[in-house]
């Protein structure tokens, strides 16, 4: 799985075949790009290192801001002025973009810092990237959990260095700079430097190593050198004042010499960084070498949870690329949190939960369940100490919460958790503040007034509650439960007469793509339209059943067209998040077949390799772990403890789970191709017994054992007539 890795996937504009059918009447609101990068990962790590070029978002690449249609570009050309630090992974806009700790190797004076080089033989497998700057200069990055490790190759030279900016952050657009608010560097010995910088109100401390001992080592500030000098420290930095300043190393090379710079993080001071570095470093051998054995041994046993047989190689590498992506954020930073004092989980970059938690939480649930409680217990400590679950989260005080998005989406999550019986979650600590949470913000106006707006918030909350009342069961208080769910019963103030959301605000898409979710209640959100064919109808009209091919948005679209195009009503086509769980209504409703179809044409045309092989942002591995479910056959239902089935595009994968191994097999499988016939489900069986529904429990899932599936050409009657579970209030409730 790890060499069908290509980490470039989705780092440039979508480019896959012209869409038929279905998938040619789908229109995506979003940028069409991925907005991945393809620098060096470690699998939920705190700290990534990439080529940096000031591009949007990531910092890599040639592109400027976007929200809609195609990015413009910045630079015609790939370029880097030199590597940074932590970067988002597939996002769009959450006001600053990190990029930390600039390491720029040089044969230049320090005067010429900040220009660009181009980039040429870039080459990239998950935690490693290699690029040549036009300068000659080869440059190799690696990353630990909490540190990275750096080799250039230089030609030979009299005077080259390299060069650690400490003072830069962020993106080359307007307002995307971050500046140090403080900072201070020192020199501890020959090849050891420290430093600690105050930024978005998180202290960001660097341990730095590097073994050329014939070179000078330097601090600099404003570009000017300053020899002899052991420390620098500034109280109060504004934007006004700033001026560059870091540590340099410099020297004579000779042709095809090695340079490494070993970098230690952390957000508890420079002695924690330093500790980190030799945590991650820990074993004998060539730092880099080594650092690159050990991060790809731990991207082999999380990309190895699932495997897939097929003799189609690009499809396998969309395949294995789609793990890659799932399992790089959020970053996991233990003992790290640089709000409060107590060791402990902790989490940045949930970028955000709005996101992931449909998708690429339940793959994490699935395949590493202690990872996460170890997030369910980082998300915990978050709300203790600062009131709130997090819709969004970065490594910054006051936190981009995101709050127009969603609310209540970590309770979905930690129901799922619950549901499953993990071990390591004080779940009566957990109430408290699952509780807590739903009363706050949005939660204020629904208990008031029954709904909240944007509107798409009361089915958040209703969901919620509904969600945390199984929280409630699990500790015995069942009377508690009861309230919750009676409070869980809300959710059809959202909807109009037409069994559509009433008209509101809705966050990047239109009521119709809200209004399809999958409730807890499904059997009554369908009683709302009407009749079973009534919301089947509805559904045919959402994802374009006979409908003409669209236009996408093209180069800074306008305000007209993308108003005309919200008034398609039409599915996003995973460009993006608020309907891509709605091609499984249709199996509440009796329709499996049409599930089938839709999926196929998502995930034979919505997916391809290249740079160009996204439909839009990846998400933190929202859109990429969407990718991975469907094409296994199964679809988590989030905080309903649900999967629901459908034909696999792969004829054989296994899923390592809880209990050992799920296997997912098929008979009659034919392999799928873009534009190519639907298979459709003829019957299924988990562990001998036949599946009258299309679904399984998932604590099933988590027991393992083998799920076949029996597959045909043409549309059968199973799971038309046994509907998935719908919870339905008690009587008089």
């Amino acid at each position: 799985m790890l060499e069908s890795v290509d980490p470039f996937i989705g780092a440039e504009p979508t480019d896959l075949p012209a869409p038929t059918g279905l998938a040619a009447t789908w229109w995506a609101p979003k940028p069409l790009i991925g907005n991945t990068h393809p620098g060096a990962t470690h699998p939920l790590g705190m700290v990534s290192a990439c080529a940096y070029s000031g591009g949007y978002p990531t910092g890599y690449g040639r592109y400027d801001l976007s929200t809609e249609g195609v990015p413009d570009t910045i630079h015609d050309d790939l370029v880097a002025s030199g590597f940074t630090h932590f970067q988002q992974s597939g996002t769009g806009a959450i006001r600053k973009y990190y990029n930390y700790m600039r390491v720029t190797p040089m044969l230049d004076s320090l005067d010429e810092l900040g220009r660009t080089w181009r980039l040429s033989d870039e080459e990239a497998t998950p935690g490693w990237y290699r690029a040549t700057l036009d300068s000659g200069i080869t440059a190799e990055l690696t990353v630990g959990p909490k540190s990275a490790v750096h080799r250039y190759t230089f030609p030979q030279h009299r005077d080259a260095r390299v060069v650690v900016d400490m003072s830069m952050g962020g993106l080359a657009i307007p307002y995307g700079a971050t500046v140090p608010l403080r900072a201070h560097l020192e020199t501890v010995e020959p090849g050891v430097v420290q430093g600690e910088i105050v930024v978005e109100g998180a202290p960001l401390a660097v341990h730095i190593e590097c073994d050329v001992e014939t070179w000078r080592q330097l601090l600099w500030y404003d570009r000017r050198l300053m020899p002899g000098g052991s420390s620098l420290a500034f109280d109060h930095i504004r934007p006004t004042t700033l001026r560059p300043f870091g540590f340099m190393w410099a020297g004579p090379t000779e042709e095809g010499q090695e340079i490494e710079i070993r970098m230690g993080f952390s957000l508890r001071g420079v002695e924690q960084a330093r500790k980190n570095l030799e945590r991650d470093d820990a074993a004998a051998g060539p730092a880099f070498d080594r650092r690159v054995g050990a991060t790809r041994e731990a991207w082999k046993e999380i990309l190895g949870t699932i495997r897939v047989d097929t003799d189609n190689r690009e499809r396998h590498e969309v395949f294995a690329t789609s793990m890659y992506h799932s399992f790089i954020k959020p970053s996991f930073a233990k003992d790290e949190s640089p709000f409060w004092p107590s060791k402990g989980p902790w989490a940045f970059d949930i970028s955000t939960m709005w996101d992931i938690y449909r998708t690429q939480l339940p793959l994490l649930t699935t395949v590493a369940p202690e990872r996460a409680v170890e997030l369910a217990n980082a998300l915990l400590t978050i709300c203790e100490q600062e009131g709130n679950f997090p819709i969004g989260y970065r490594m910054a005080r006051g936190s981009d919460r995101f709050g127009r998005q969603g609310s209540a989406l970590a309770h979905t999550f930690l129901a799922d958790l619950a549901q499953l019986g993990v071990a390591g979650i004080d779940w009566e600590w957990a109430l408290v503040h699952l509780t807590a949470d739903l009363r706050r913000t949005y939660g204020e106006d629904y208990l008031q007034h029954g709904v909240a707006h944007p509107i798409s918030h009361t089915l958040d909350l209703a969901h919620g509650y509904w969600s945390t009342a199984h929280v409630a069961r699990l500790v015995g208080d069942d009377h508690l439960a009861a309230e919750l769910e009676d409070l869980s019963q809300r959710w059809p103030r959202a909807f109009g007469a037409d069994g559509m959301l009433v008209e509101s605000a809705f966050y990047e898409g239109s009521r119709a793509n809200y209004s399809f979710r999958l409730m807890h209640d499904m059997e009554s959100r369908i009683a709302l339209t009407g009749s079973d064919e009534d919301f089947v109808a509805q559904l045919d009209h959402f994802f374009g059943f006979g409908a003409d091919a669209v236009v996408q948005p093209g180069l800074r679209p306008g305000a007209e067209e993308m108003a005309a195009g919200y008034a398609l009503g039409r599915f996003e086509g995973l460009n993006n998040e608020p309907d891509m769980d709605a091609p499984w209504a249709y199996h509440y409703a009796g329709r499996p077949d049409r599930t089938a179809e839709v999926v196929h044409a998502i995930v034979q045309q919505q997916f391809g390799t290249g740079r160009g092989g996204l439909p839009g942002n990846d998400d933190s591995g929202g859109l990429s772990s969407w990718y991975v479910w469907a094409s296994l056959g199964l679809f988590p239902v989030a905080g309903q403890s649900l999967f629901l089935l459908h034909p696999p595009s792969f004829h054989y994968a296994t899923i390592a789970v809880a209990g050992g191994m799920l296997s997912v097999d098929t008979s009659g499988f034919a392999e799928p191709a873009h534009g190519g016939p639907v298979q459709y489900v003829q019957g299924a069986s988990f562990n001998g017994r036949p599946l009258e529904g299309a679904w399984l429990t998932a604590a099933q899932v988590a027991e393992g054992g083998r799920l076949h599936f029996s597959l045909g050409p043409e549309p059968s009657d199973w799971g038309t007539e046994h509907r998935p579970p719908s919870w339905n209030p008690p009587t008089g409730g």
